[in-house]
């Protein structure tokens, strides 16, 4: 059957996609997903690590240097036990079965956070996975792990301290290189881009020293449902962004 070629669309042209160097994913909505659906939460879990999988992809081919996810917040210790648990064994889980895959595209892995209080097995699991891929070279995937962004600048501010009790640093000083050299993400360039999926519109304690020029997307989509028409439809609305730094815009100027 011959198609006629006057009722073939035209082709949509579209503006090329600015593509952040750092960007960073608050996945949100795994459990509301599951209720939706009648699942328990965890299964919401569980397809959230598959959105993740498909999100680091999407990063290699689309050319983002740099992705930070907020796994787990320090904040989520109040969860119940059996899902706190079930979080931490997922990420043991996605540890063993995609190590080799990362490795295999040249990808870096820097697990932030606080360590403190966590299992002795799990340390050494984050140790092990960052020690394999320290010499990849090319995306730096960033898991904030017991994370949270106030601890973060308090502990950096307790190294500072200690420094300057030490005689090996002057309070006068102490500038913002001094305290982002002090941060967990020490050497990382600070995020273009933040997405949050769900629906909700807040930060929620992530990367709060860093995010400070940020631009902040906020999506409909639970995190499972997150895909790469939703990731090129955030890159879209990022591309039309003009990012003034405190300054005048491109379009004033």
């Amino acid at each position: 059957m011959s198609i006629d070629p006057a009722i073939v669309a035209e082709p949509v042209q579209r503006s090329p996609l600015r593509v952040p160097q750092h960007l960073g994913v608050i996945m949100d909505g795994n459990g509301r997903w599951a209720t939706a659906r009648g699942k328990r939460r965890t299964e919401g879990h569980v397809e959230g690590v598959k959105s993740l999988r498909k999100m680091v992809e999407l990063c290699i081919t689309y050319g983002v240097g740099h992705l930070t996810v907020f796994s787990f917040s320090s904040e989520n210790w109040s969860r119940p036990r059996e899902e706190v648990s079930f979080i931490f064994n997922l990420l043991r889980r996605f540890v063993a079965s995609d190590l080799q895959r990362l490795i295999r595209n040249n990808v870096q892995v820097r697990i932030i956070g606080s360590r403190d209080g966590l299992e002795p097995s799990l340390v050494r699991l984050i140790e092990d996975v960052e020690a394999k891929t320290a010499g990849n070279t090319g995306l730096v995937l960033v898991v904030a792990f017991n994370y949270g962004g106030k601890a973060e600048i308090a502990e950096a501010t307790r190294r500072i301290a200690r420094e300057v009790a030490a005689g090996r640093l002057s309070a006068d000083d102490i500038d913002e290189t001094t305290i982002e050299a002090a941060l967990y993400t020490a050497g990382l360039p600070d995020p273009d881009l933040i997405i949050r999926t769900s629906g909700e519109q807040r930060i929620s304690n992530f990367l709060l020293w860093q995010a400070a020029y940020a631009e902040f997307v906020f999506v409909d989509e639970h995190w499972p449902d997150f895909d790469e028409a939703s990731f090129v439809r955030v890159l879209e609305t990022f591309s039309q962004r003009d990012r003034r730094y405190g300054g005048i815009g491109t379009e004033q100027s």
